[in-house]
């Protein structure tokens, strides 16, 4: 069953921007991963700084070998978030 991730971030003061450069270039290449059917950043019109990441990805299996290609990926520079971001998981389903 799919497995759809909703991920609210908020960025450092003034550096929305540089978080969504970096999340396009992320965005690329998630999307060529086996099992990855949307990985895309979408940047708030009203808060600079705030961004939502969708991820939509076709079982568990493919979203666990995503995770383990994550822990080997370079750390995002520090300082780019302020806070913790926030991370919704959804079995999906569509309605229509």
């Amino acid at each position: 069953m799919a497995i759809r991730l909703i991920i609210s971030l908020t960025a450092a003061p003034g550096r929305g921007a540089e978080v969504l450069d970096i999340f396009r270039q992320r965005c690329a290449e998630v999307l060529t991963e086996p099992g990855c059917e949307q990985f895309e950043v979408f940047h708030s019109g009203l808060d600079p700084d705030r961004l939502t990441l969708l991820e939509l990805w076709s079982d568990q299996v493919a979203l666990d070998a995503h995770a383990a290609v994550n822990a080997a990926r370079a750390p995002l520079p520090a300082g780019l978030f302020a806070g913790l971001s926030e991370r919704e998981d959804y079995v999906y389903n569509r309605t229509r």
